[in-house]
């Protein structure tokens, strides 16, 4: 049992999961993955939950009549179905991703990462490094626990690894190269943020030891596929990862949506999260559009020593405004969470929408430019490539 953090709304529950491990998963490779069996044939999930939902000052999460979540903002709004169907039928797709590997190495190297070289360098010192594995997928290491964001190393973003978007720049590494990981957080259900493949190999490797946070209703689908230590949360609740309670996991909004099959629109919610060590704040904005969260969020906890924020799949912007920012609502989104340095994701990966695909570096460096702000205060990294955000002294990175 973890002990609760203080806080007069610390509220204690215990809660049972059943977990069958039954059948063979595929990992991320491709490639038959057994699940780790667990000592018993229950899970027990107990540990508390933090809640800031009471507090008028916040927007909480919503539901509709049907049980389906919902965006409680006004900047939110679907595409028509007009619209769509323009856009798959007769709107350009301007994303002119080159066939070359050559243009593509030179243009988007993907770099080995430092854990790869010299998997010595990567323990349990304080401090914060980021380390971008492709799309929206990230190492932190934040003081001392190891957290792993959308975690996508399979070729396609999709139910099937011979259909659906396919990466045009590779995985920088494999799970199996990946060092030691506390915990994975989870935005929610779309297939290029939560890959089966790459699930069942973290799965597979980590077992009961790594704790996934996931928001309302994924947790009965990672207990599908094998994962034991699964915690649940709701916006504006946070929890923590055993043996590290001094590193919080809050559960903070997004403007996005939910969909993995035809009939479960909207059936999961989606989220951003916040992690808040001693020492060290890290946000990670997941996939969404621009709300005014972001500012309840920066006032809450803010302010950030680093924020992980998309600025691809942007265009056309009547399909996308609601559901992915472009780089300056990026920009935007860096300034109310009064982020300190802010990293880009969620670009040179996919082909997700019709911008060209090395535009959102381009338009991020003129956003920053037009507000006013240091360019090296929101970068870019390459694929595999690492940033050293802050250290203690006797800290040595690479």
């Amino acid at each position: 049992m973890e002990k609760p953090s203080s806080s007069d709304k610390a509220a204690l529950e215990e809660e049972m999961v059943l977990v069958e491990n039954s059948g063979v998963l595929k990992g991320a490779d491709g490639g038959e993955t057994e699940p780790r069996k667990s000592t018993s044939s229950r899970s027990s999930r107990k540990s508390f939950r933090l809640d800031y939902r009471y507090e008028e000052e916040v927007t909480k999460s919503c539901q509709d009549k049907h049980g389906r979540w919902t965006n409680p903002w006004p900047t939110w709004q679907f595409p028509s179905y007009p619209v769509l169907l323009r856009f798959l039928l007769w709107d350009k797709d301007n994303s002119n991703v080159p066939s070359s590997k050559e243009v593509l190495d030179s243009e988007l190297p993907v770099m080995e990462p430092y854990f790869v070289q010299n998997p010595n360098l990567s323990g349990l010192r304080p401090g914060l490094r980021v380390t971008w594995l492709g799309h929206a997928t990230v190492l932190v290491e934040i003081d001392g626990v190891n957290v792993l964001t959308d975690p996508i190393f399979s070729q396609r973003a999709s139910p099937f690894q011979f259909i659906g978007p396919k990466r045009y720049r590779g995985p920088s590494c494999t799970v199996e190269q990946l060092p030691r990981i506390d915990a994975v957080v989870i935005s929610h259900s779309h297939y290029d943020h939560l890959d089966a493949g790459s699930v069942a190999s973290l799965n597979a490797r980590f077992g009961g030891e790594l704790r996934w946070f996931v928001p309302m209703g994924l947790m009965d689908w990672l207990a599908k596929m094998g994962c034991e230590n699964v915690m649940e949360l709701d916006w504006w609740e946070e929890n923590c990862v055993p043996g590290h309670d001094d590193v919080t996991f809050v559960c903070t909004p997004s403007q996005h949506w939910s969909k993995r099959t035809a009939w479960d629109d909207n059936k999961s919610l989606w989220s951003s999260w916040t992690v808040l060590g001693p020492d060290h704040r890290f946000f990670f904005a997941g996939d969404t559009g621009y709300c005014p969260s972001f500012l309840e969020i920066g006032r809450r906890f803010g302010p950030f020593d680093l924020a992980a924020i998309p600025i691809g799949a942007y265009l056309p912007r009547d399909v996308m405004k609601g559901q992915h920012v472009d780089p300056d609502d990026a920009v935007q989104i860096h300034q109310d969470l009064q982020a300190k340095q802010s990293v880009a994701i969620h670009w040179g990966t996919f082909a997700l929408a019709y911008e060209h695909y090395l535009e959102p570096p381009i338009r991020l460096k003129e956003a920053l430019e037009r507000k006013g702000l240091n360019p090296e205060s929101f970068f870019t990294l390459h694929h595999g490539e690492s940033r050293l955000i802050a250290a203690q002294e006797a800290d040595v990175f690479d």
